[in-house]
C-alpha cells in the first residue's frame, strides 16, 4: 500500500493490500495482547480464547479487560503500526531505485525469490526464475494468439502472413 502511495500517490492507492493491512494489525495485536511484547503494557496476556473452532464457528474472545484498557490496548497497536509505517516509508524511499526494478521484476516475473530481491538490493537486475524462457509467449498474448491462427489457417494480425491465404486474397 505504502508503495503504490509513494509511487502514484495517495488518491491512486488501490485496496490491494487489505490482507497486509488485517495480518499487520493481527501481528501488532498479538505483541500488545498475547505475547508480552509491549513496554507499555507490559508482560501480560489480554483476553481469553473461549473453546475451539468447530465446524466454521471461530473462537470467541471473553472480554477479561475494562474500558479503559482496552483503549490502551488499541492506542498501542496503533502506535505499533504507525511507527512501523513510517519506518516503512523511510526505507522504501531511501530505496526508490529498487522499488522500481522490484516491481518490474513482479511484472515480468509475477512473483521474486529471495535470491533476486538479493540481485536487486546490490543493484543488479534480477536473474530469471529457474524454468523461465523470454521466447515462449504467456499464455493470451498476441503473440501466441497469432500463432494459434497461423496455424489453424486462419488471416493473422501480421499482412506479411497473409499472402496466400484466400481470405487476404479476397479483399
Amino acid at each position: 500500500r505504502l508503495a503504490e502511495e509513494i509511487i502514484f500517490g495517495k488518491e491512486r492507492v488501490t485496496t490491494g493490500a487489505s490482507n497486509d493491512i488485517e495480518r499487520a494489525t493481527e501481528i501488532a495485536r498479538n505483541m500488545v495482547t498475547k505475547w508480552g511484547l509491549s513496554d507499555r503494557m507490559g508482560p501480560l496476556a489480554y483476553g481469553e480464547d473461549d473453546g475451539e473452532v468447530f465446524l466454521g464457528h471461530s473462537v470467541t474472545k471473553t472480554k477479561e479487560v475494562s474500558e479503559y484498557i482496552a483503549r490502551q490496548i488499541d492506542e498501542e497497536i496503533r502506535s505499533i503500526i504507525d511507527r512501523n509505517y513510517d519506518r516503512t516509508r523511510k526505507i522504501l524511499t531511501e530505496h526508490l531505485p529498487q522499488l522500481h526494478v522490484m516491481a518490474e521484476a513482479l511484472i515480468k516475473y509475477e512473483t521474486i525469490d529471495l535470491n533476486q530481491i538479493k540481485e536487486i538490493m546490490a543493484g543488479k537486475d534480477p536473474s530469471p526464475p529457474k524454468g523461465w524462457d523470454d521466447h515462449e509467449p504467456m499464455a493470451g498474448s498476441p503473440k501466441q494468439e497469432n500463432a494459434v491462427q497461423d496455424a489453424a489457417g486462419q488471416k493473422s494480425n501480421d499482412p506479411k502472413n497473409n499472402i496466400g491465404n484466400p481470405a487476404s486474397d479476397a479483399h
